[in-house]
């Protein structure tokens, strides 16, 4: 049942992006800096912080799709909208894990770790709480294919925002200009995260409307048993699962690691910065290029495409080490243009895959079914973060402020950071060329055959 509403147009997507920027200013900023934070200023070792963020994930695969479940299960309050009330409720939680994550507090021994356990478990559920709703909330702004690729577009931009604005004033404003941390900086920076965490969430909710509304019996029996079901059975969402873990590899292996390569490979953190702002330059020119691309070659063609592109580039940083700081900062920036336009489109073939799932098997729970997909990049994440700390441990990084490290650990940082994006892009085509099958022509048939059906009313519903 369609909602009356304003029609869809700019406001959604305004929407959207600070749906993105709400999640982002903390995801984004406990990715890059969490692992960072711990060794240099709580002294924990990164082997123990691996375990962490493995034993993490491994109470997401439990929590995430429970969590996941909670809007096809239950309608909280009397709106009738489906996801937004659960972002208003998993929001300050959010932005509190945030400030959290980042207290220089005075415990040590057990009770130290006990609490950097607790904290990031904490911001782990509350970033559940918010990101899965507002992912599968594209499905009930609109039906147009067109528009859901808009929103895609939209929600990637909004991430890029806060990497590009927010981020890159961490390294100037939490560093000294000797490259070492100030603490209380990052707890006051978490802080304001927090608090625009909050208000972009507002905005979401206020400028996004969910037009489709289902209907919803109360009590109304909910079989999980037949979402996993059709979840096994959809090879398009499977593809992109695979994809979405090389894809976050990169997102959260690249974000934590970086701070180490220009630390102790370039000895120049001030370069951070400049390679966060360069990246708005990548941006625009993937926003005005893409949508243009993608119409003439499909969403699928243009993924693979500029994956290969960024596996060549990767590879060429990888095996010829670079020794000029701005030399391997443009060239990264170079590599990333694939990795943009994946961003860009990746959502709108997550928003396929769920319509798949109506198309071949009858069954549409989208917020079960995206708690799957969103699962896949928890693992995506967690293999980079428990990867990341493992591998620095391997090569002999010294946990601690004022630590000096082994010039064969400097050597071995360099191609840790660059090994990632080769690994990345080498899963993003085995995911989405290999597995994936639903081309041009297969996606225009089945957004031909469910709108027939939708509007004779012979949709089934999960």
């Amino acid at each position: 049942m369609e909602k009356k509403t304003r029609p869809f147009g700019v406001l959604d997507q305004v929407g959207y992006v600070c749906g993105d920027m709400a999640g982002s200013f903390v995801n984004l900023f406990v990715d890059a800096y969490f692992l960072t934070f711990c060794t240099y200023v709580l002294g924990i070792n990164p082997a123990w912080m691996a375990t962490l963020f493995l034993v993490a994930r491994l109470w997401d695969a439990i929590n995430d799709p429970i969590m996941g479940s909670f809007p096809d299960r239950w309608r909280l309050g009397k709106s009738g909208d489906k996801f937004k009330p659960w972002i208003k409720l998993f929001m300050i939680p959010l932005a509190l894990s945030g400030i959290l994550c980042f207290s220089k507090v005075s415990f040590t021994g057990v009770a130290l770790h006990a609490w950097v356990a607790f904290v990031y478990i904490l911001y782990g559920m509350s970033y559940t709480g918010t990101s899965m709703p507002f992912g599968a909330m594209a499905s009930v702004v609109s039906t147009d294919p067109i528009d859901r690729s808009k929103l895609s577009r939209a929600r990637s931009i909004g991430g890029t925002l806060v990497g590009i604005g927010a981020l890159s004033m961490v390294p100037v404003f939490c560093f000294d200009k000797d490259s070492n941390i100030m603490p209380e900086r990052f707890t006051l920076m978490a802080a304001i995260f927090g608090v625009l965490s909050i208000v972009c969430y507002l905005l979401l909710c206020h400028f996004t409307p969910e037009r489709i509304h289902e209907k919803h019996a109360p009590g109304q029996k909910f079989e999980y048993s037949k979402v996993l079901k059709a979840a096994f059975k959809n090879r398009p969402l499977i593809g992109v699962m695979i994809a979405t873990i090389g894809s976050m590899l990169f997102i959260t292996g690249s974000s934590q690691l970086r701070s180490y390569i220009y630390k102790e490979f370039y000895h120049d953190t001030g370069a951070m910065t400049i390679a966060s702002l360069g990246s708005l330059p990548v941006m625009i020119i993937c926003f005005i290029l893409v949508p243009k691309i993608v119409a003439k070659f499909g969403k699928r063609n243009v993924i693979l495409v500029m994956s290969a592109y960024n596996l060549v580039l990767s590879a060429l940083i990888l095996f010829f080490p670079i020794q000029n700081v701005m030399l391997y900062t443009i060239l990264n920036l170079l590599a990333t243009i694939g990795q943009t336009a994946f961003a860009m489109l990746i959502w709108a073939l997550v928003t396929d895959c769920l319509d798949y799932s109506e198309w071949k098997m009858n069954i549409r729970s989208d917020g079960s079914m995206y708690s799957l997909y969103t699962f896949s990049r928890k693992i995506g994440s967690t293999i980079a973060s428990t990867g990341a700390a493992s591998a620095l441990a391997a090569i002999g990084y010294v946990s601690g402020a004022g630590a000096v490290q082994a010039a064969a650990t400097v050597n071995n940082i360099y191609y840790l950071v660059n090994a990632v994006p080769v690994i990345t892009c080498i899963l993003e085509l085995i995911g989405i060329g290999l597995i994936f099958n639903l081309d041009q022509k297969a996606t225009e048939t089945m957004y031909a055959e469910l709108a027939e059906r939708r509007a004779n009313g012979t949709a089934d519903e999960a």
